[in-house]
C-alpha cells in the first residue's frame, strides 16, 4: 500500500508549478497567435450577402449588353491572344484603345520589348479633383493562354476595366483612377520580368508614383450553387463555403486594410455573396495575377476574383469560352464594383 501511494504523489508531482505556468504562457500565446491570425486573415467587415438576387436595373441591363459585346468581340471574334498569337493580341489592344478613345479619354499605349518584339500596357487616366497625386489603379490582363479564347480568363477582367473606364469618364473623384489593360500575365511571362503588369508597377515605382490602392480584375464571370462546386488550398476550405457562387476579395497580409475597405463597400452597396481574405503570399492562388507585380513594388493590391482554377472548370482550355459566363452575375460584380473604386477613390 505504501509503495503505490507514493508512485501515485510521484506521478502528480511530475507537472512542477513552474512547467505548469510555462504551459499556461504557452496556450495564451497560442491562443493569442490564433486570434490574430483570425482578425488578420478571415474576419471581415459586414456580411456578406445571402438574400434572392433581385431583377437588375435598367442602367445594370445596360451593362450587361456592354459587358457581353466586350467580351464577345475580345473572346469569340478575336480568340487566343498572346506572344504564340501575336497579330491577335494587337488585335485586342487596338479594339481597347479604341473603346476608350470613344469614352472620351486619351488612351496612353506604353511599350517594352521581349526579344525585339514590342508588347503594349494600355491605360486611361481619370485625374483627381482634391488629391490627385494619390492614385486608385484599376486594371486585368488582355492576353490568354495558349490556344484559349480566353473569354472568363480574362476577357471578364479586360472588358470589367473598359466599362467601369466609362462609367467613372464623367464622375468626379477626389483621387486620381487609372484604368489599365496588361499584357502577357500569362506564361510564360508570368511572375517574370516580362509580365506586363510587373513593368508597370516598376516604372510607377521608379516615378515615385503614390499608389494608395491596385485592383486586379481576373477571371469575374463564372458561379456555381452546386456543392462542392468550390474548391480551396489546404486547409482554406475549413472555413469558406463550398459553393462557388460568390465574388472573392484576395490580398496578401500587407494589403488587409485594403483587402476590408473594398468588401466593406462592396458588401454595403451590393446584393451578391462575396468572401474576402488577407493571407501569406505563398499560398497557392494568393498572388496568381497582375496584383502579384504591385506587391513587388511594396504597393497594396487585391485580386477580384471567381477563384479560377479553384472553381472554373474549363480554366486554361479550348473550353473557356463566351457561352460559359454568367453575365447576369458578372453585371452584378461590376456593378458592386463601381462603388468599391468610388469610396477608395473619395
Amino acid at each position: 500500500m505504501y509503495q503505490s501511494s507514493n508512485k501515485r504523489r510521484l506521478k502528480f508531482q511530475i507537472v512542477s508549478k513552474p512547467a505548469l505556468i510555462r504551459l499556461v504562457i504557452f496556450f495564451g500565446i497560442l491562443l493569442i497567435l490564433s486570434a490574430w491570425g483570425w482578425f488578420t486573415m478571415f474576419a471581415m467587415p459586414a456580411q456578406s450577402y445571402r438574400g434572392q438576387l433581385t431583377a437588375l436595373k435598367p442602367e445594370e441591363i445596360a451593362l450587361q449588353a456592354l459587358l457581353k459585346q466586350d467580351i464577345q468581340k475580345i473572346a469569340s471574334e478575336i480568340g487566343a491572344r498572346n506572344s504564340g498569337q501575336y497579330a491577335k493580341l494587337n488585335a485586342t489592344k487596338d479594339f481597347l484603345e479604341e473603346a476608350f478613345t470613344k469614352a472620351g479619354y486619351k488612351p496612353k499605349s506604353t511599350e517594352y520589348k521581349i526579344q525585339d518584339k514590342p508588347y503594349y500596357n494600355l491605360e486611361v487616366e481619370k485625374i483627381g479633383t482634391d488629391q490627385p497625386q494619390e492614385i486608385v489603379v484599376v486594371g486585368g490582363h488582355y492576353d490568354t493562354a495558349f490556344n484559349s479564347q480566353g473569354a472568363n480568363d480574362n476577357a471578364t477582367g479586360a472588358a470589367a476595366t473598359l466599362e467601369l473606364a466609362r462609367i467613372f469618364a464623367t464622375k468626379p473623384t477626389k483621387r486620381t483612377i487609372r484604368f489599365v489593360e496588361f499584357t502577357n500575365e500569362e506564361p510564360p511571362y508570368f511572375w517574370t520580368k516580362d509580365m506586363g503588369s510587373f513593368v508597370y508597377a516598376k516604372q510607377l515605382h521608379q516615378q515615385g508614383e503614390n499608389i494608395v490602392a491596385m485592383l486586379s480584375l481576373e477571371t469575374m464571370g463564372y458561379f456555381s450553387d452546386i456543392e462542392k462546386s468550390q474548391k480551396y488550398p489546404f486547409p482554406i476550405g475549413l472555413i469558406y463555403p463550398n459553393q462557388g457562387n460568390f465574388i472573392g476579395f484576395i490580398g496578401n497580409i500587407q494589403s488587409g486594410d485594403l483587402v476590408r475597405k473594398a468588401i466593406a463597400s462592396f458588401r454595403n452597396h451590393a446584393q451578391f455573396p462575396s468572401e474576402g481574405a488577407s493571407l501569406p503570399d505563398w499560398i497557392p492562388g494568393i498572388g496568381w495575377s497582375d496584383h502579384w507585380s504591385f506587391w513587388q513594388q511594396g504597393y497594396p493590391a487585391i485580386m477580384v476574383t471567381d477563384t479560377a482554377t479553384y472553381r472554373y472548370p474549363h480554366y486554361h482550355t479550348e473550353q473557356d469560352t463566351f457561352d460559359k459566363i454568367n453575365f447576369d452575375k458578372l453585371t452584378r460584380v461590376v456593378t458592386g464594383l463601381v462603388k468599391v473604386i468610388s469610396d477608395l477613390a473619395n
